[in-house]
């Protein structure tokens, strides 16, 4: 069972591992042994409230594809357990990072003050460039 929040789940029939072998270098052992996780997550036949799954399905993420799958691969440690948490947290941290609600952003001017401060600075800064000419 994996726990994206207090109240959202995913059993761990809906979620997809398989071990391959991994990229890059290593040694003998990376030829012997299949330490990368490849995570497959369908997200429209999944339990997710329909919330969680409109919000996935918008999202415009390259593990994400049209078919509405997110597919995660996890290869940074040599050891095929701690690459099945590390897949398994990146999938927990997409379903937040796609529910999670930004704040409305409040339009904003500036104060009468600070309109003031500004147009003072510009026309002393103006006078102190015109006394910089040529004297007559």
């Amino acid at each position: 069972m994996l726990f994206i929040s207090e109240s959202v789940s995913i059993p761990d029939t809906e979620i997809d591992l398989q071990a391959m072998r991994s990229q890059g270098a290593g040694g003998q052992n990376v030829n012997k042994v299949s330490t990368a996780i490849h995570l497959r997550f369908d997200i429209k036949a999944s339990t997710l409230p329909d919330f969680h799954k409109q919000r996935l399905l918008q999202m415009s993420d390259y593990r994400v594809t049209k078919d509405g799958v997110v597919i995660i691969k996890a290869q940074e440690h040599t050891s095929q357990e701690l690459n099945r948490q590390a897949a398994l947290a990146r999938l927990a941290n997409l379903i937040r990072e796609a529910t999670a609600i930004q704040k409305a952003r409040r339009k904003t001017k500036p104060s009468r003050s600070a309109k003031r401060k500004r147009v003072d600075k510009k026309t002393q800064r103006g006078k102190t460039k015109s006394l910089r000419g040529k004297v007559l």
